[in-house]
């Protein structure tokens, strides 16, 4: 071989490898045989799209949040109160159905006790509206009783009616007044009292069960209802410590938060006996494992730490599915699936959109390089539908339920993950939200559930929790200035985002718990479940690195 020759030779063995390089950098692969484009216009496209929110933008879009809550607000009063919800299409209002006591998806939340003015109290305080909540406050002290011949969910009593009662009350107690003068000049802590009336009359539920667990339902007058179902869920259960807990230390008394702290389990009441078989993070349970965190947050006791760091070693271990680590290595995106619970396999193909407030937990946790991977599945949910449907079918890409009750936890987990990396990526995801929401759901006098995410129709039904979360959320997001976001370290959100003030008092009690926990559990910190935060660089880029952003939309078929 001549000298010309083998310098030809080189040439075209570097051409190819030049060729080879380029084709494996345009058509990267995964570790399922996906592939992407790096050159494609995801790339420079998604990196453009999501960064950088101009300021003027910033105070529309709170603006925007701040008159859906109030449209929603006024015309509760005008059309619904003194009943529990408004029906936003025909404007009229709803209370329990008596007619029916079977029909427990209106009769576990609706008490007759104007639900939905007292679950809004603080979302009055924190968005400015002084006049407003002092008026709302007047109107549940003087028209609202729980002398009721009705059936309700203690859980849903207590996460929406004595959470907002204590949050309201603990705002107007607050000598710093940070949301303004918001304290009436004759109140005397009527609203504390409501909280503690309610309370006792759910107490029957632990009172009149054998093992200590609360039944899941108790007529306000006549206590638990005979013959009615003894089994409860792990949320129903568990998620009691942070209004009890808060409650006992108000009155002084322990009883509540002794009872909350016997209530853990999925069982039937009665027996002692697990119930059903499936285990994850979403509805039923996923509000168990917030409350262990901000049960410690609030109270400082070192169990409830080690309960959730011991939880969440075992979510991650059976319930983790996709690559090792959320903006690193190859295969499919990571992702939170229902396991059996005796086996660890998976039970089912479906996720629910009550699962998306699990990014927001990981973000408490200190893990927000996975909180970020579990928010940018639900992102793309939301984008393919607009909403988020009830359930998702992550195998077959298809709603298995296709309703979506106007459900704050995707919007709670993206304020959350905006405040922990101030990445502007999560303003334009609450954008998006909003856009979502007043072109799908929006109705005649207020934002009406989404029947159907297929075809967009809608029933006549406006929660209370789209005022008291879904719309404080948003309005969170883009409120940089509020006291919420300029002391974050002085508050916490309830499961029902009701806003508690923290404080030494919290961490104090006159009485002597009667609890013991393994001396191996006050070693174990969230370092264990190896978390990640994300690196101060990326601030400046989109949270989730562009290629896997574009793998999750490619395998969703929508487009970001």
């Amino acid at each position: 071989m001549t000298s010309d020759m083998f310098v030809l030779f080189l040439n075209m063995v570097k051409l190819r490898r030049f060729l080879f390089i380029m084709s494996f950098l345009m058509n990267y692969s995964d570790a399922k045989g996906e592939t992407f484009n790096i050159f494609s216009k995801h790339y420079g496209h998604l990196e453009k799209k999501y960064g950088r929110l101009p300021e003027k933008e910033r105070i529309r879009l709170k603006d925007v949040a701040k008159e859906m809550f109030t449209f929603g607000y006024d015309n509760y009063l005008k059309y619904a109160y003194p009943l529990d919800e408004l029906d936003p299409i025909h404007c009229r209002g709803r209370g329990p159905d008596y007619d029916n006591p079977s029909n427990v998806n209106i009769n576990d939340v609706l008490g007759d006790y104007s639900l939905t003015l007292v679950d809004t109290l603080d979302t009055l305080a924190i968005i400015g509206e002084e006049k407003k909540f002092k008026e709302a406050v007047q109107l549940v002290i003087e028209n609202v009783t729980f002398d009721k011949d009705t059936t309700i969910q203690v859980f849903e009593a207590n996460i929406r009616i004595i959470g907002a009662l204590l949050s309201a009350h603990l705002l107007i107690r607050d000598k710093s007044q940070p949301f303004g003068n918001i304290e009436p000049d004759w109140y005397a802590g009527e609203l504390l009292e409501l909280a503690s009336d309610l309370a006792s009359r759910l107490l029957p539920a632990f009172e009149n069960s054998q093992t200590g667990l609360p039944h899941p339902r108790v007529n306000l007058r006549t206590g638990v209802p005979k013959n009615a179902r003894t089994d409860t869920c792990t949320a129903g259960a568990g998620t009691l410590i942070v209004e009890f807990g808060i409650l006992s230390r108000l009155l002084g008394d322990p009883t509540y938060e002794l009872i909350a702290r016997r209530a853990s389990n999925v069982v039937d009441v009665n027996t002692g006996k697990w119930e059903g078989e499936l285990s994850g993070v979403g509805a039923g349970l996923d509000s168990f494992f917030e409350y262990m965190l901000k049960a410690y947050i609030l109270f400082g006791k070192m169990e409830d730490y080690a309960m959730f760091n011991e939880s969440y070693n075992l979510i991650k271990q059976y319930m983790r599915r996709g690559r090792a680590h959320c903006n690193e290595g190859h295969g499919s995106h990571p992702l939170y699936v229902n396991v059996h619970m005796k086996n660890g396999g998976t039970h089912t193909t479906w996720i629910d959109s009550l699962q998306a407030a699990f990014a927001g937990i990981q973000v408490l946790a200190g893990d927000v390089e996975e909180a970020i991977c579990t928010h940018a599945l639900y992102y793309t949910i939301w984008k393919k539908y607009g909403v988020l449907p009830e359930r998702f079918n992550w195998q077959q890409k298809v709603p298995d339920v296709s309703f979506y009750p106007l459900r704050p936890e995707f919007a709670e987990a993206t304020y959350l993950l905006y405040q922990a990396t101030k990445n502007p990526f999560y303003l334009h995801v609450g954008r998006d939200i909003m856009e979502s929401l007043n072109n799908i759901s929006r109705a005649e006098c207020g934002f009406a559930t989404v029947h159907s995410v297929l075809d967009k129709s809608l029933e006549d039904r406006m929660e209370s929790f789209f005022l008291s979360e879904t719309c404080k959320y948003l309005y969170l997001l883009f409120d940089k200035e509020n006291p919420v976001n300029k002391q974050p370290n002085k508050y916490v959100f309830t499961t029902e985002g009701h806003l508690i003030p923290t404080g030494p008092w919290l961490r104090k009690k006159e009485w002597t718990e009667h609890f013991t926990v393994s001396s191996d559990a006050f070693f174990l910190n969230v370092s264990d479940a190896n978390c990640q935060a994300i690196d101060e660089e990326r601030t400046f880029g989109l949270p989730l690195q562009s290629r896997y952003l574009a793998q999750i939309s490619s395998y969703m078929d929508v487009e970001l």
